[in-house]
């Protein structure tokens, strides 16, 4: 609420709750659409919480900015949780003995390192495809489809294969 009075709300469509919003400390200009819930900084529609921009609007408007908050925020769905009964679980030694196999965790010190690069452990993208990087070109004899440790040429030129006869 605090951020929300360095925002300059401009009317854009009052009958749609659509309004443009100027932030006077980094000049940005973003739109704001109150009817579907979105706004240019993106945090209204994933946090579904009124950022700081909606909350200026909501206050410019004289609109109660908390019919914005979704449910899974509001106090009474908290509660909802709560409602059922717990069992105690009670003394831990009256417990029935536990008759399933047994997990057993290993000792990290112990484990062995792996020679080479470390595995890759990030989601890949369509960046990481090699199609999208294209074919690649030879450095040595300048064609596609291969590379210069692969090039047919490179056989020729360094008299590999090659004994000298005619």
């Amino acid at each position: 609420m605090q951020h929300a009075g360095n925002i300059a709300v401009h009317r854009f469509d009052r009958r749609n709750e659509v309004f443009e919003v100027h932030e006077m400390t980094s000049r940005k200009v973003l739109v704001v659409d109150i009817a579907r819930q979105t706004c240019d900084c993106g945090h209204f529609q994933v946090e579904q919480l009124p950022c700081r921009h909606v909350i200026a609007c909501c206050a410019n408007q004289r609109l109660d900015w908390q019919l914005y908050v979704h449910d899974v925020y509001k106090i009474t769905e908290v509660r909802k949780i709560y409602r059922f009964d717990f069992t105690p679980l009670g003394n831990p030694e009256t417990w029935p003995t536990y008759q399933e196999p047994t997990l057993l965790l290993t000792n990290p010190t112990l484990r062995r390192r792996s020679k080479g690069h470390p595995k890759l452990t990030r989601y890949l993208n369509e960046m990481d495809s090699r199609n999208m990087r294209g074919s690649r070109i030879c450095r040595l004899c300048g064609a596609q489809g291969h590379s210069r440790s692969r090039c047919p040429q490179r056989a020729g030129a360094s008299g590999v294969g090659d004994n000298g006869g005619p």
